[in-house]
């Protein structure tokens, strides 16, 4: 182990090797990922950007630009071009 990592305990007691400051569990994160659904296709920052900002549903994220989305604490440019196929599935597409 480096001098970076460091293990951290959850409040769910889930025990864990970080190397950033990001205080979110990698086990808690994927107990509650989703199955189905366009932020099941996500990764969990990316996921967390979303919802942090009230983006749950596809036609919420419809009502945001592409550069909005990008401008999301933890949204990364890979996680754009997922989000603009599960809206063309809908019917929809970024404002």
């Amino acid at each position: 182990m480096t001098s970076k990592e460091n293990v951290r305990m959850c409040d769910n007691g889930h025990k864990y090797v970080k190397k950033s400051d990001c205080p979110s569990c990698p086990i808690c994160e994927e107990e509650r990922k989703p199955e189905t659904g366009f932020l099941s296709v996500l990764s969990a920052p990316a996921r967390r950007a979303l919802e942090n900002n009230g983006v749950t549903s596809l036609e919420v994220l419809s009502t945001f630009s592409e550069k909005e989305i990008l401008a999301f604490h933890g949204m990364g440019p890979s996680s754009i071009p997922k989000l603009r196929n599960a809206l063309e599935e809908r019917g929809l597409s970024f404002k």
